[in-house]
This record gives structure tokens, C-alpha cells and sequence, in this order.
């Protein structure tokens, strides 16, 4: 897997996704680092809600993510 980075609708932001998604793929999230929160966001609505984590939180999520 290698990360694709997409600036997208804030520049502020350098979002981030899997190169295992697909521009046509059903189920594609983005995430971005920001100083203190790991943001999270469907990559079909750029500019529609967005998670924000704690990085001790995404961290521990990861391991679900990746079948540990």
C-alpha cells in the first residue's frame, strides 16, 4: 500500500488516502494530520463532516483497521 496525498478543499490540510481506494471505490476515507487531531472524512464529500481524534485515540484504532 502507498498513500496518495490529496490537498482537496483546505489547504490547510494534507489529506491523505490508501492506494488500495479507488476514485470509483464505494468506501474511501481520507485523513489529514493537524497539530493536536487526526482528521477523518469521506473522500465522496470533501467538504462534508469530518471526525476528529485524538492521535492516542487513531492509534489505537489502527490495529482494527489493518486486521492486527
Amino acid at each position: 500500500m502507498t498513500l496518495k496525498p490529496y490537498g482537496g478543499a483546505n489547504p490547510d490540510c494534507m489529506w491523505t488516502k490508501s492506494s488500495y481506494s479507488t476514485d470509483e471505490g464505494p468506501d474511501c476515507v481520507e485523513v489529514a494530520a493537524v497539530p493536536d487531531r487526526i482528521l477523518v472524512r469521506d473522500s465522496k464529500n470533501p467538504d462534508g463532516p469530518r471526525l476528529a481524534l485524538a492521535p492516542t485515540t487513531w492509534a489505537a484504532f489502527l490495529p482494527y483497521t489493518s486486521g492486527r
